[in-house]
């Protein structure tokens, strides 16, 4: 998940017209708002994805279309970042122009239904709320809006690993099933870089990209984040703290790279520079597909915990499907997102095609998910993360203030690392400003 503030500026203001930034009607939803829309149930639906998203989406439509006649379903590649203006500018405007499936990230989700409230349809009313059970604990809470109803159902799941380079472990002499917390990894990091020269993590230091998911993977390991379940601001709890500190630590032991600087990361992975890799399930078929040289050198584990014998696993982003409010045809819709997400065949076949990993638990007793991969050595690595969803994760509540919460914790990361600042004083200073900004109060 890519961490752009200006689209969530858009999100926040939600001032510019869609004729102002030229946006081009898509689908046949007409003009008449989300209070137009009607609940069709047949007719051309429109959807929207981006790049190996959509693609894995298409691989559903055949049968799909098979199975609901009368309906036909045209995904659309509206590319990433290019697909949050298009929403965002389309709710402004009433749902004028919008596609009748929207595909939402987590980080996005909430502030659509607080800004939008009428924007994203309501899915209750059309039987969403049997399929609460299906999917990876943790993920039902963040579909459901002030009005109680479900208004998306989760897609894509990922769990946080740590993906490993074995051979600089072995090297080293360092044992990975000696590693269960961040103490031990930044404990043996010395003898990892003076083995393979590689340092442990790569990290925009100067926030340029706000490159703060380590951190905010560190917080979700210890059950926290930015706001708590009452959307209450968290940022310089003990567990952010924590956070930061590990960052800091890692820093002042030389063992963090920095990554500034547009495809730095990928060339240090592919000089093999960074010994570890600390990423969600999505980064699996990633390094394979990106990094063929390197087949059979990497590994994956549980994420190391924050604190010493803390939990090892945590989700730390989802995205999903909605339909728009204004769609003349919310039912067929409806019947797209459900078929294409509480199917099992049919969301494996997404995977196959499109490399999302599915969020229905069900899903998992496909034989591909405890599978060898060859790139991994033989290790069966997407099993690694089915076992991380079945230790339970809670809900991470990234309210419609996240973009401000991202961009002071990133400023906070970088006073960190560049100016010396500590921790807690960094992170004091920007929960401050961060209930300045948004009229939230602190937590106790």
């Amino acid at each position: 998940m890519s961490h752009r503030l200006n689209r969530r500026q858009l999100l926040r203001t939600a001032t510019a017209s869609a004729a102002g930034l030229g946006l081009a009607a898509c689908g046949d939803n007409g003009g008449g708002g989300a209070a137009g829309g009607g609940d069709g149930d047949s007719g051309s639906i429109t959807v929207w994805s981006w790049t190996t998203a959509a693609e894995g989406l298409r691989a559903v439509v055949p049968s799909f279309e098979r199975d609901n006649p009368g309906i036909t379903v045209d995904v659309q590649d509206v590319g990433e970042p290019a697909i949050w203006d298009k929403i965002t500018v389309g709710l402004a405007a009433g749902g004028k122009g919008l596609a009748d499936v929207l595909h939402v990230g987590v980080d996005y989700l909430p502030g659509y239904l607080d800004k939008f409230p009428d924007g994203l349809a309501d899915l209750s009313k059309l039987g969403a709320d049997k399929h609460k059970d299906a999917f990876a604990d943790g993920l039902w809470p963040t579909v459901i809006g002030e009005d109680k109803a479900v208004h998306a159902l989760p897609w894509e799941v990922n769990p946080l690993g740590l993906f490993y380079r074995r051979d600089y472990f072995e090297k080293a002499d360092v044992d990975p099933a000696g590693i269960s917390s961040w103490d031990d990894l930044i404990a043996a990091g010395p003898k990892i870089r003076s083995a393979s020269g590689a340092s442990l993590l790569g990290l925009d230091k100067t926030g340029a990209t706000q490159d703060v998911d380590f951190f905010q993977n560190l917080m979700q390991l210890q059950g926290a984040f930015y706001f708590d379940g009452q959307g209450d601001i968290t940022l310089a709890a003990p567990a952010a703290v924590q956070a930061l500190t590990v960052v800091k630590r890692l820093n002042d032991a030389g063992l963090l790279a920095d990554t500034a600087g547009q495809g730095t990361s990928k060339r240090l992975l592919s000089q093999g520079k960074l010994a570890t890799v600390a990423d969600a399930a999505w980064a699996a078929e990633y390094l394979a597909l990106k990094f063929p040289g390197q087949k059979g050198k990497w590994r994956v584990m549980q994420p190391p915990a924050a604190l010493p014998g803390g939990q090892r696993n945590a989700i730390v982003n989802s995205t999903y499907l909605a339909v728009a409010g204004s769609s003349k045809r919310r039912k067929a819709a409806w019947r797209f997102v459900e078929y294409a997400l509480t199917k099992p065949a049919e969301i494996n076949r997404i995977f196959t095609a499109g490399g999302v990993f599915p969020a229905l638990k069900a899903a998992y007793a496909d034989p591909k998910f405890s599978a060898p991969h060859p790139f991994y050595g033989g290790q069966k690595v997407l099993k690694t993360f089915v076992d991380s969803l079945g230790a339970g994760s809670g809900a991470t509540n990234f309210t419609s203030d996240y973009s401000r919460a991202l961009k002071l914790a990133s400023d906070a990361q970088s006073k960190v690392l560049l100016k010396g600042a500590d921790p807690a004083a960094a992170l004091k200073d920007a929960a401050k400003q961060l209930a300045q900004q948004t009229g939230r109060k602190q937590a106790a």
